[in-house]
This record gives C-alpha cells, structure tokens and sequence, in this order.
C-alpha cells in the first residue's frame, strides 16, 4: 500500500517544455497569399461553422487597400487551416473575422497555431484587445475561444442569417 497522493505534480517549466515540444511537432504556420485562396475555400466549405466568403472577399484580403487584413495558413503536407483577421483602430486592435480547420484536421492543435500566430503579431504591434463574434450554437468554438482566455462580453440579437441567430462576442486583451 502506497502512503500519500498517487499522483505527481509537475512543475510549471516541465509543462512549459511539454508544451512547447508538442507545438514544435505541428506543422508551420505562415502568412497566406493569394495563391492560397482555391486551398482556404475548399477548407471553408467543409465547416458548416466558418463564414462562407466569395472568392471576391478572399481576394480583398490581399489587397493593400485598407482595411489591414492578415491570413495565415497552416500546412501539413496540405493546407489543414487558415484563420483571417483585420486590424482597426491603428492596429491596437483585431478582429477575428474567419478561422476554419479542415474536417480531418480539426482537433489537432491546429487552430492553436494559427491563434497563436495572430497574438503574437498583436502583441508584437502592441496590440490591446483581439475580439470576435461566434454563432451562440457553436458550443465547439465557443469552447475553443474559452480554453484560449477569451471572455464573453456581450450579444448582437439576430446577428447571423440562414438561419437566424444570436452572436456572442468575445474578446481576449493581449498580453
């Protein structure tokens, strides 16, 4: 018979090390281009979650034009996922305007890279505040932003259509 807990604790450098060997495992993360747009579609209609963009709108987000969009592409053999996002007020804050991982890859750490991504370059521009607007069914996302110290901070009654729903806004101030 064993005395004491049964358990171990670990500390916090072990987990910090576990942690970063399993990111360092996951396939790069880089800036996507307009090549990249066929491979973000094809992912996005997959998710019956992910806003669903003309390609028009997928071109914008190359376009100097102002508003500053970044899109970043997660590649493992094949683009997996992507995540668009839009800086407002001088860059000081962002906007997640899409993020899909593709229906094989979901669960994987994947969209922790690419949320991983648009932090640090907010917190790199010196970024306050990242915030986004998830349907109040998508319990998976809702879940996902949670984990990642999203908070929920308000509601827009009637936001989405096809079919008609609430949005939930969260917003997440960079550290």
């Amino acid at each position: 018979m064993l005395d004491g807990p049964t358990h171990r604790f670990f500390p916090l450098r072990s987990l910090e090390r576990f942690a970063s060997q399993i990111e360092s495992e996951l396939p790069d993360v880089f800036l996507a281009s307009a090549d990249d747009i066929p491979a973000m579609m094809e992912i996005e209609r997959q998710s019956s979650t992910a806003a669903h963009w003309t390609s028009e709108q997928y071109r914008a987000i190359f376009e100097s034009a102002a508003p500053r969009r970044l899109a970043w592409i997660v590649r493992d053999v094949e683009a997996v996922g992507f995540l668009v996002a839009r800086a407002f007020d001088l860059d000081r804050e962002w906007e997640i305007e899409n993020i899909a991982i593709s229906n094989s890859s979901q669960r994987k750490g994947y969209g922790s890279r690419l949320l991983s991504e648009l932090t640090t370059t907010a917190s790199s521009e010196d970024a306050t505040l990242i915030f986004l607007e998830v349907r109040d069914s998508n319990l998976k996302a809702r879940a996902f932003y949670e984990k990642h110290l999203f908070r929920e901070f308000g509601k827009r009654t009637g936001y989405y259509s096809g079919p008609s729903e609430d949005a939930i806004l969260y917003r997440l101030l960079v550290p």
